[in-house]
């Protein structure tokens, strides 16, 4: 052994030494593409090595009754909160931290500070508009006064006594109001038209801050660009409204028999039934007195179960219409769609419950059941933003950009309405395991209306690769704003579908995806309970992908370095040598065209990158090659597509 040993380590050497003078510029370091080492934590009672919840799994619980009045004539909108706050953690708690989204808009809070005077989604174009809420009798169950202080967009509540771990609850009431900002930062607002004024209303409430096992309290200020991380609970809410108005919400209409004339009322419960669209209010009827109740107020009631947000709309323009949701289990929701007169006709909000209906139905079988009694669209000025069971879309978007706004708002519902992942931290585990299931879901929709095939999907590669740009597994606050669609939405979507479709395989992956999203379906996974759970149901280790794609933001560049005939004769096959230039390790897929015409293709699994920096490979044909391509199909992130191909132009 010892004698075999040494002759194989002295071959090593004499063929290191005699191909010295052919070795390229690469910086690929296969020890720290490869380095075992990507997890920083064993696995836990709380959370599985395996990806699963751990047996001693926990998570606190928030239950909310609200009753809330909208003042058309100030933009006000007050309310009364009562909380029920559950620990079941097994620590002790001495207080509780919430998030008061809406101060935000303050002239002095930090979003406001660190938002760009130009460009920004994020804050209120109204100038000198000074928002945020304004509380009044905190108080707990028995009556007695609560303690806080107000940090920004954050308010720490002390507990009279400390809440036990295990279960143990406590309730606790504030009265809240604010005035709503025309634009809030894309996620709220008012829009004006001709009818009347919409308004969006989201992050309207003061909502518990989540307690967890990695953190603690969570508590990273709202600033615009990180969105929500919220614990789940039931919701009953009454919304005290102008009688002219029509109020949208986010869950279970508990009272359409007050609110609805009695001929609307008949058009809704005949929507729930439909498959096709079915006007429940009209143009016409929008600007008719004797389509609303002859009152001065109405209050809506509704009721959503295990979620972790409501939200809701009201407007006195608005047309409505909706259709059946059919989910596998055959039970059933209601979509429904509410948009001003001059967001009808000319294929856009028209069609909006028809693009509802489509986009969960494919979601509801190909991933997991729709939980939602409905599913509400409404036209805005918020360009696309999702909450449980309610999505607010672009008044003015058509056809194509409807279709796209609608179904990745719904699908919103799935990540992180469902699969409760921190967005505070970790945008790229709802905006971008979105976007991939948005890519399947508008290949199917209508046989591929809106589907457009890419002729290069690696033209995307230059922008993946920018020096400039920070890794995926940044805070959305840690990015330039210009990177968040890039880091957040379109490159963790690409590295899914290459997951997917060339390093995994589609079934294998689809069934691994379904089960992450069923193994955390209303709880809060961390990004290593997701690397976890498709490497488990898999059986793949795949932390040379995480740690290249997500972790860091290394670049692929594979090359053909030489191409010959074994033994000079294209009789005996050809030798081909390819290098890995860059610091990110690929499969590699190789198209080689013979004299005749015919094309041959070789897959080389990732592995060969374990120890080489290049790799020589042969190709067993009896022709001369006229062509050699890497990445045929131009589907991998190659950030030099030149030296792909062989010969070179």
């Amino acid at each position: 052994m010892i004698k075999n040993l040494i002759c194989t380590s002295l071959s090593v050497v004499w063929l290191a030494l005699s191909s010295g003078n052919a070795q390229t510029n690469s910086v690929y370091n296969y020890t720290e593409a490869f380095d075992p080492i990507f997890y920083t934590q064993n696995g836990s009672p709380y959370r599985s090595a395996s990806g699963k919840p751990g047996h001693a799994y926990w998570q606190n619980r928030a239950d909310y009754k609200i009753s809330v009045s909208l003042d058309e004539r100030t933009n006000n909108v007050s309310g009364h909160l009562t909380i029920l706050y559950t620990n079941n953690s097994p620590d002790d708690l001495q207080h509780i931290w919430f998030q008061l989204d809406q101060n935000l808009f303050r002239e002095d809070s930090r979003g406001q500070a660190t938002i760009p005077l130009q460009d920004s989604r994020y804050g209120s174009a109204e100038s000198g508009f000074n928002g945020g809420f304004q509380l009044a009798n905190l108080r707990f169950s028995d009556g007695s006064k609560a303690s806080y202080d107000v940090i920004d967009t954050r308010m720490r509540l002390e507990l009279p006594q400390a809440l036990k771990a295990g279960g143990n609850s406590i309730s606790l009431e504030i009265e809240f109001s604010y005035i709503v900002p025309e634009y809030g930062a894309d996620r709220t607002g008012i829009l004006d038209t001709k009818n009347g004024k919409i308004y969006t209303i989201a992050q309207w409430y003061p909502r518990v801050c989540v307690y967890d096992d990695i953190l603690g309290w969570n508590t990273d200020p709202y600033t615009g660009p990180g969105e929500f991380y919220l614990e789940f609970g039931d919701f009953h809410v009454e919304i005290d409204a102008p009688a002219d108005h029509i109020v949208v919400a986010g869950g279970e209409l508990l009272n359409p028999n007050e609110v609805w004339t009695s001929e609307q009322l008949g058009r809704y419960k005949r929507a729930s039934e439909s498959e096709k669209t079915v006007l429940i209010r009209s143009a016409k009827e929008v600007t008719d007195p004797a389509s609303r109740p002859n009152k001065k107020r109405l209050t809506w009631k509704y009721k959503l179960d295990n979620a972790h947000d409501f939200a809701w709309a009201s407007s006195k323009a608005f047309i409505v219409d909706g259709a059946k949701i059919n989910n596998p289990s055959g039970k059933s929701a209601l979509a429904l769609s509410a948009y001003p007169a001059e967001s009808n006709g000319g294929n856009a909000w028209e069609r909006s419950t028809e693009y509802t209906k489509a986009s969960i139905e494919h979601y509801s079988k190909k991933w997991l059941e729709y939980p939602y009694p409905v599913a509400i669209n409404v036209a805005s000025n918020v360009g696309g933003m999702e909450y449980p069971a309610i999505s607010f879309c672009g008044a003015t978007a058509k056809a194509g950009n409807l279709w796209g706004v609608t179904d990745h708002e719904f699908g919103h519902n799935w990540f992180p309405m469902i699969v409760g992942s921190n967005e505070r931290l970790h945008a790229w585990m709802d905006e971008g395991f979105n976007t991939f299931i948005n890519g399947l879901s508008t290949e199917e929709f209508n046989k591929g209306e809106y589907h457009k095939k890419f002729g290069n999907r690696n033209s995307m590669a230059p922008a993946f690769s920018r020096s400039d740009l920070e890794p995926i597994m940044s805070s959305p606050q840690n990015m330039k704003e210009k990177n968040i669609g890039i880091l957040a939405y379109y490159k963790p979507a690409y590295g899914l579908r290459l997951l997917r479709d060339e390093i995994i395989g589609a079934a294998r992956f689809d069934n691994a995806f379904r089960k992450y999203i069923a193994y955390w379906a209303y709880k809060h996974p961390t990004p290593d309970d997701f690397f976890r759970t498709i490497e488990n149901e898999t059986g793949e280790n795949l932390s040379w992908f995480w740690r290249g794609w997500f972790k860091n933001n290394w670049a692929l560049d594979q090359a053909i370095r030489s191409v010959e005939y074994e033994a000079l004769d294209p009789k005996n096959g050809a030798i081909i040598t390819i290098d890995n230039l860059q610091k990110l390790a690929m499969p590699v897929v190789i198209e080689v065209t013979t004299a005749s015409g015919q094309k041959l293709r070789k897959k080389l699994p990732v592995e060969i990158w374990q120890r080489n920096t290049s790799w020589r490979f042969k190709i067993n044909t009896t022709e001369k090659l006229t062509k050699v391509v890497i990445d045929p199909d131009n589907v991998y992130p190659d950030m030099d597509p030149y030296n792909n191909v062989w010969p070179r132009n």
